[in-house]
């Protein structure tokens, strides 16, 4: 019973990082019908005439990353419409913008996203500025945390959005002296033109979820958990139908999770008919097993929801708190029904209030309904008060960690720090404090909003700076004594993101594991820490099926 497939350490020594509980290393693997059948020597041995033997070659070979907080839907969609991901300055994105609208002259609309909010003063980008590129037609452009919107006045007629249309109470119209909408809608208020987008058609969004899956095979990841499917959001179409079509043609290589979106809107009424959705969604590959709730919203639009009230930048309070999108009550009482029925909580949680309102609601489900062992997850935690930080392992909450997003850059220094004040801002991203407090640790991209390379976010977890690649300035480390170690790192974007994906079979590479794989082009132990974000992945697997090659890229 000779292997499939044989990972070898060769002349240089390759190495396999195991990621279970004891750190261990390996140098062969052997896979057979989609399974890891042997580690270490006995993995050699199990080679014959016809077994794909793969030299290591001084490299790494790790579980596949799983993302456990991302949109690749929407993410899919960014890079077929006019995706401004990849520029970064106000005349950059009027040149995309101009030049995609020239192209497509029989558009309605022109979509698109992936701004900065740093590329403006404020971080609020004006219609007048957009009506340069495009004026014949509405154009709406989300920025990359999908939190706000710049829109064109165009778009603000067709919307009936004046001086005179109230903010609606989850969001806020930016507006001039005079109370004149200029152009930037938050959060909710992107509602308001949301409801005028065309709808995509069903293929259209089938081609952006394989645009979006092949993207994330390319960076290792073989399982993520969709973090909003089950709702209409604009015209990017509910991803359910979506992952189910794609699951049930077998055209999903990736093991998904998606998580139900709990409408904000509604009450507890929605509850039956999250449980209906769930039954329905389980095809393949993909399961619903998930509840979404978005608790806040961002720091820099000040609705992320904080026990004190935001600064003015001069240091002096405002009075403005931001938004609890569910109310405290009401989401204890949730989470306490949820749970009861087996669902896994996945809770968007920005400021520190937010993330306290979660953990309470946590451990309202807990004193109600005893442990029952479902993976509840904090994701985000830009700011957790020092309090709430070892309640973590207390109620079995793990931390969903955007290890990205935990560096000083334009947006960080511009648009946060001088509005939280100097002890809030000490209280960001506190992963270390997280790891000595005893907190299982989790981690995702929440792509489109910001790079998928869990490379890049591990590099910046381990020296509290962005990868040369996602540098913006030259900033010192960011609160380097939250800093956590490569393999903390590395076992949080594997085995504790299958923990929350409710992947058993996934997360680690020991016999009997499903052999969803990706090889690395170094082994980023072997270098300084500096260099960590400069790894690239050269191959990845899915049980056992490669499914991304960086020879051929395209495959």
């Amino acid at each position: 019973m000779h292997a499939d497939l044989v990972f070898t350490g060769g002349a240089y020594g390759g190495r396999v990082f195991l990621s279970d509980a004891s750190r261990g290393r390996g140098d062969a693997v052997a896979v057979r019908d989609g399974r890891i059948v042997a580690v270490g020597r006995d993995a050699v041995e199990l080679a014959g005439p016809s077994t794909q033997v793969v030299d290591l070659d001084g490299r790494l070979l790790v579980p596949g990353f799983q993302d456990a907080h991302v949109h690749p839907l929407w993410g899919g969609l960014d890079i077929l419409r006019c995706d401004l991901a990849d520029v970064g300055t106000q005349e950059a994105y009027l040149d995309r913008i101009r030049s995609y609208a020239a192209a497509r002259p029989e558009d309605e609309w022109i979509l698109g996203g992936g701004w900065q909010m740093s590329a403006f003063p404020g971080g609020t980008p004006t219609a007048a500025v957009l009506d340069t590129a495009v004026a014949d037609r509405p154009a709406f452009l989300p920025n990359r945390d999908g939190h706000g919107a710049w829109v064109n006045t165009r778009a603000l007629q067709l919307a009936g959005i004046t001086r005179d249309t109230p903010d609606p109470a989850d969001g806020r119209i930016e507006r001039d002296a005079d109370g004149n909408p200029t152009g930037t809608l938050h959060e909710g208020a992107m509602g308001l033109v949301n409801r005028l987008l065309p709808a995509e058609p069903p293929e259209r969004l089938r081609e952006a979820l394989a645009v979006g899956q092949r993207h994330l095979h390319s960076f290792g990841i073989t399982a993520w958990q969709d973090a909003i499917v089950g709702t209409q959001y604009g015209d990017a179409g509910d991803p359910l139908p979506v992952y189910l079509a794609a699951a049930e043609a077998g055209e999903l290589s990736a093991r998904v999770v998606g998580s139900l979106w709990w409408d904000r809107n509604r009450g507890l009424e929605q509850i039956d008919d999250l449980v209906a959705m769930r039954e329905a969604g389980r095809v393949g590959r993909f399961a619903a097993t998930s509840i979404k709730i978005m608790q806040d919203g961002v720091a820099e639009n000040f609705t992320a929801s904080m026990l004190e009230s935001y600064c003015d930048g001069h240091g002096h309070r405002t009075g403005n708190t931001g938004i609890s999108f569910v109310e405290a009550e009401l989401l204890k009482e949730a989470a306490a029904r949820l749970d009861a029925l087996g669902f896994t909580l996945h809770f968007h949680a920005i400021g520190d209030r937010a993330v306290r309102e979660c953990l309470d609601a946590v451990e309202e489900a807990l004193r109600r309904n005893g442990p029952r062992g479902n993976p509840h997850h904090l994701a985000h935690l830009q700011v957790v008060h020092p309090d709430d930080v070892p309640r973590f392992r207390r109620l079995g909450v793990t931390a969903n960690m955007q290890m990205l997003w935990a560096t000083l850059e334009p947006q960080m220094v511009e648009l946060t720090l001088p509005f939280l004040g100097e002890e809030r801002s000490s209280w960001q991203y506190p992963f270390g404090d997280l790891l000595r407090a005893g907190a299982a640790l989790a981690a995702g991209s929440d792509w489109s909003v910001s790079t998928p390379d869990p490379l890049a976010a591990i590099h910046t977890a381990v020296n509290r700076r962005s990868a040369p690649s996602e540098r913006e300035g030259d900033y010192p480390a960011f609160l380097p004594e939250q800093a956590i170690d490569l393999g903390t790192a590395l076992q949080a974007y594997t085995a504790g993101s299958a923990r929350v994906n409710s992947l058993p079979e996934t997360g680690s590479i020991r016999p009997g594991m499903l052999a969803d794989l990706a090889l690395l082009d170094r082994d980023p132990f072997d270098g300084p820490s500096d260099e960590i974000g400069e790894t690239r992945v050269l191959a990845t697997w899915v049980e056992g099926e490669q499914v991304y090659d960086a020879d051929s890229p395209d495959r």
